[in-house]
């Protein structure tokens, strides 16, 4: 049975701060998950709710309250730097969470801000809801909050348990945060295309839209590929680890689109899967930078082979509007190298996470 009681145990980099139990980590990110939902279903409602014209809306509702009750228990478990009526103590705060207290005001100024804004200018439905500064303020502070978990395991000098349970505060953590920088990425999100408009780019019938996918195809990996070489330059990663980073934010994919790109979020699953037998194979870690660049090259080949593929696969035959079948053929140059491109791009990538890491140091944290 998982204790809610936040715990602090002196294990830090810094031997005067605290740092949190794991239970209390693990806490902190599955709030941290509620109040992603909420932003993913109050991102549905944007993209699918024709005539939003008001901020009191029950998918802010739960988005936030999602916030409060996150906000409520860091505070709690941070409560020990607030005794005596005088200011904070940061240094007081387990290690990892006074961002998060500091964000945890930023984003209500933010969400007071948005409200007023709304009620000004009424409500975004378009890619102007990416670009609203309280929108930029909130999701920049949110990223802070739903962050700390891997803040606070970054900062321990003890190695989590084996295996995936034993990092996966951390994982999730770094999960949420590539969702929200995937949520204001839309107009360069491959995940939220459909099976036919994936062949249409494959042609040469529409070369602006080509052109559209393969950098939104080049932006997503590198937003997928990320947080999966950041943990393997801390940690040897534990198979499972981009599974559940990709499930997380095909969900948040599958929520913008209203859920109408489903085939593509089963691809991106699987290739999860792909990936996770290269990391069981490859055991990437901060001594094995070969593991981590071979993983990085793999994990973009078949991230975006099988991604064509369910292009191929589920798209139906093209049509004109009066009804005739548009004969195009798929160009080979384009579904052979993207795949190669963004395997390229996450090995050049790789090499500069891996060479940013001292071995030396990795070894004394092992």
């Amino acid at each position: 049975m998982v204790s809610t009681a936040p715990e602090q145990v002196a294990v830090a980099s810094d031997p005067d701060r605290p740092v949190t139990s794991y239970r209390t980590d693990l806490v902190t990110v599955l709030l941290g998950t509620w109040f992603t939902i909420g932003l993913m279903v109050d991102a549905w409602a944007h993209n699918n709710v024709p005539q939003l014209e008001t901020f009191f809306t029950p998918w802010h509702a739960v988005f936030y309250w999602g916030f409060i009750v996150t906000a409520g228990w860091i505070l709690w478990t941070c409560r020990a730097a607030f005794r005596g009526g005088r200011l904070p103590d940061l240094r007081a705060m387990p290690a990892g969470y006074p961002a998060a207290v500091l964000a945890i005001g930023g984003f209500a100024l933010a969400g007071l801000g948005d409200m007023l804004w709304h009620v000004v200018f009424g409500v975004e439905q378009t890619i102007d809801i990416l670009f609203s500064p309280t929108h930029l303020g909130l999701v920049t502070a949110m990223m802070i909050i739903v962050t700390t978990p891997l803040r606070t395991a970054w900062a321990r000098r003890t190695d989590p348990a084996p295996g995936l349970l034993g990092l996966l505060p951390a994982v999730l953590s770094i999960a949420l945060g590539a969702t929200l920088v995937l949520l204001f990425l839309q107009y360069a999100n491959a995940l939220v295309y459909t099976p036919g408009r994936i062949m249409m780019a494959l042609t040469n019938l529409d070369e602006r839209l080509s052109s559209d996918m393969a950098t939104s195809i080049l932006v997503t990996n590198l937003v997928l590929i990320i947080p999966i070489l950041t943990l393997a330059r801390r940690w040897t990663l534990p198979p499972g680890s981009v599974t559940v980073v990709y499930a997380v934010i095909g969900a948040l994919c599958a929520a913008i689109t209203g859920f109408g790109n489903l085939e593509l979020i089963g691809g991106l699953l699987v290739a999860g899967v792909l990936a996770d037998l290269a990391v069981l194979w490859l055991r990437p870690s901060p001594a094995r930078r070969g593991g981590l660049w071979a993983l990085a090259a793999l994990a973009g080949l078949f991230t975006w082979s099988v991604y064509l593929a369910i292009g191929f696969l589920f798209t139906p035959e093209m049509l004109d509007p009066s009804g005739t079948r548009i004969a195009a053929q798929a160009l080979p140059e384009l579904y052979t190298g993207i795949p190669v491109v963004q395997a390229v791009a996450g090995l050049l990538i790789a090499v500069v996470l891996a060479a940013s890491t001292r071995p030396a140091a990795a070894d004394e944290r092992r």
